[in-house]
C-alpha cells in the first residue's frame, strides 16, 4: 500500500498581530518591552502600573496590532527588566521617567498616545510636560493626576510619608508587596471574579517575591510623594495643550476611585469618560471594550 503526503506551502511574512519581546540597554541597566504591529502605524505607547509590568497590555496589544503600532516597556525593578538593588540605582518617580525618555529616544518615537495607568500617570505625564509635542493623544485607565483621585487607602501611606524611619509605618507600607494585596487588587471590584486569570497575581507576585524587591517598591511607595507635588504642573499640561483625552476607568477601583476620573473633566472638559464596571485593572475583566473604544476614539482623533 503507497501511502502519499502532500507539503502545504510555507508563506513568510510579518504577522502584526504577533507580539514581539525585546531589549535594550538604558544606563546599563537592561530595558525589556513587548511591541507590536507596524511602524507605520500610529504609536500607542502604553505604561504599566504596580506591581504589574508589560504583561498587562498583553490581550490588548494583539487586539489593536492590526491597525497600531504598540509599544510596552518594563520599568526597572519590574516585569523582565532588570532589577538593581536600591543600593544600585535610584528607583524615584523621576528617575522612572527619565529611563523611559531615553527608552523613547532608544527606538526613536515621534509622536504617540499615551496609554497610563497607576504607575504609568506619574511617569507618562513627567515626560509628556518635556516633550508635549509628542502627544498625540491620552488614554487613561486608572491613572490618577488629582487630590480627589486619592482613597482613603493612601492613609497609611501619607502617615509613612511623614515619617518614613518609622519601622512599624514601613512595615503596614512593605505589606502592599504582599500575595494577598496582589491578589485584592485583581478580584476587587471586578462583576466576576472567575474571568480573571490567576496568572495575572501568580506572576506579579513572582517578581515582587525576589530578594530585595520589597525595598525597591517601599522606595517608590514613598517617592509616590513626588506626584502630589507635580499634580498642578499635569493640571497646567491638561489645560494648555488639551490633548484628545479618552478616560476608560474601572469605577470599582479601590485605589483610585472614579471621583479621580471625573477630576479631569475640570482641566479637559471635552474628554471621553468611560466608568466601567470593574475594578482596578480593569483591562482584565474589560479588555474588550476598552479596545474597542480606544480604536474608536483614535480614529476620530488621530490622523
Amino acid at each position: 500500500m503507497t501511502q502519499s503526503t502532500a507539503t502545504l506551502p510555507v508563506t513568510r511574512g510579518i504577522d502584526i498581530n504577533q507580539v514581539q519581546y525585546k531589549t535594550l540597554t538604558i544606563e546599563g541597566q537592561e530595558i525589556f518591552y513587548r511591541e507590536a504591529g507596524t511602524v507605520d502605524k500610529p504609536t500607542i505607547l502604553l505604561l504599566h502600573g504596580f506591581p504589574t509590568s508589560s504583561f498587562m497590555f498583553r490581550n490588548l496589544m494583539i487586539a489593536l496590532g492590526d491597525k497600531y503600532h504598540l509599544v510596552a516597556p518594563d520599568y526597572p525593578g519590574f516585569g523582565n527588566s532588570s532589577m538593581p538593588l536600591v543600593d544600585e540605582f535610584e528607583y524615584t518617580f523621576d528617575h522612572l521617567a527619565d529611563i523611559v525618555d531615553q527608552f523613547i529616544t532608544a527606538i526613536g518615537l515621534k509622536k504617540y498616545s499615551l496609554y497610563v495607568m497607576d504607575y504609568g500617570a506619574p511617569v507618562g505625564y513627567r515626560i509628556a510636560t518635556r516633550h508635549p509635542e509628542r502627544v498625540e493623544a491620552l488614554l487613561v485607565q486608572n491613572g490618577n493626576a488629582y487630590e480627589e483621585g486619592l482613597s482613603p487607602f493612601w492613609e497609611p501611606i501619607k502617615a509613612f510619608w511623614a515619617d518614613p524611619e518609622n519601622e512599624e509605618k514601613r512595615n503596614a507600607v512593605a505589606a502592599a508587596a504582599s500575595f494577598d494585596f496582589t491578589k485584592w487588587q485583581y478580584l476587587t471590584g471586578t462583576r466576576d471574579a472567575s474571568k480573571i486569570s490567576p496568572d495575572t497575581w501568580t506572576l506579579d507576585q513572582s517578581k515582587l517575591d525576589r530578594p530585595g524587591n520589597a525595598d525597591i517598591q517601599v522606595a517608590l511607595f514613598y517617592s509616590y510623594r513626588t506626584n502630589l507635588e507635580r499634580y498642578p504642573g499635569w493640571q497646567e499640561f491638561f489645560r494648555t495643550y488639551q490633548p484628545p483625552t479618552l478616560i476608560t476607568w474601572g469605577g470599582n477601583d479601590q485605589i483610585f476611585p472614579p471621583s479621580g476620573a471625573k477630576a479631569y473633566l475640570k482641566d479637559l472638559p471635552n474628554a471621553e469618560l468611560h466608568i466601567l464596571d470593574t475594578g482596578h485593572f480593569a483591562l482584565e475583566e474589560e479588555g474588550t471594550q476598552i479596545a474597542s473604544l480606544i480604536d474608536r476614539f483614535l480614529t476620530a482623533n488621530i490622523k
